[in-house]
């Protein structure tokens, strides 16, 4: 079978997420889809139920590697031009992936290609299109000053940009999730691979500015519908999730704004990271052990 595009699911621990997500594939018999899933160690049962699917190819490793290191394993696996880096909690609806892919071969300029997230509900999940956040943005947000954006927009924009009307047609943007980008070969080979000193998060906003570093556009498909079942694989460990999360955070300050923040200022950039993860690690402690007690549920 002559493959479209190859599509690379990192997977640990989704339980039956998996297998709708790649049957979701499956399902595309217009468009085939090569399919490789690299499993970082997973000890539930997500991978029995993928035995045996037709154009599947399973790598399974030993240890939990770090997202950004499976991805560029499946890379190394994949035969085609385009490469569809996709969560396992996400599904398709019918006709996205074609409009995702149409989107990308239109623009001879453009790299990476983005759906439109949405939750369960049909509601716009808000890292599908974005700015990216450099500290400012960030400092701006958590402290909710992006409510005043309407008065002073170039002072307190926000980031994330759902809550901005949907564009009609394919548009740029500085930003889009690494739950689901349809990659061009081509741009891969001129700007390389995940930065593997990321375990989780922020490897995707890493791989967007280095992409927008060397001229390839990214867009933002707002007709390739995608439904994505946001933090349903990292419940079981968030304080886990949130470390490496605000690790990421750091990495990606220092790596791209340190030039921008010199000093004492990107001190405070640390503190406010670093603070934020200990308020964050103490509340989900506190609920932790709030529901073992019987006293409540995990918020």
């Amino acid at each position: 079978m002559t493959f479209t595009l190859s599509a690379v699911i990192v997977n640990h621990n989704s339980r039956n997420l998996l297998r709708a997500c790649v049957e979701s594939l499956l399902s595309l018999s217009f468009l085939p889809v090569e399919i490789i899933v690299i499993d970082n160690a997973s000890v539930d049962e997500s991978l029995k139920q993928i035995e045996g699917l037709p154009a599947v190819t399973l790598v399974r490793n030993a240890a939990n590697t770090g997202f950004a290191s499976a991805c560029n394993q499946g890379a190394a696996l994949a035969t085609t031009d385009y490469l569809l880096f996709l969560n396992p909690d996400c599904c398709f609806e019918k006709g996205a992936l074609a409009e995702l892919l149409a989107a990308l071969k239109a623009e001879d300029k453009a790299g990476m290609a983005g759906g439109l997230l949405i939750n369960p509900d049909g509601s716009e999940q808000g890292g599908a299109r974005r700015a990216v956040p450099t500290p400012w943005r960030s400092f701006v947000r958590a402290f909710g000053l992006n409510y005043f954006d309407k008065r002073w927009p170039k002072l307190f924009f926000d980031f994330y940009l759902h809550k901005q009307p949907l564009p009609e047609s394919p548009a740029e943007v500085e930003a889009i999730s690494g739950a689901c980008m349809l990659v061009k070969r081509e741009a891969i080979a001129d700007v390389g691979l995940w930065d593997e000193g990321y375990f989780l998060h922020c490897e995707d906003l890493d791989w967007c500015m280095r992409f927008r570093q060397k001229g390839w556009k990214i867009l933002f498909v707002p007709s390739a519908r995608v439904i994505h079942a946001q933090g349903s694989c990292s419940r079981s460990r968030p304080i886990f999730v949130e470390w490496h999360k605000h690790k990421g955070m750091m990495r990606f300050y220092l790596k791209f704004f340190r030039h921008q923040y010199p000093g004492i200022l990107m001190w405070l950039v640390a503190l406010g990271v670093w603070s934020r993860f200990g308020l964050i690690a103490g509340y989900r402690s506190f609920k932790n052990v709030e529901r073992r007690l019987g006293f409540g549920s995990e918020a």
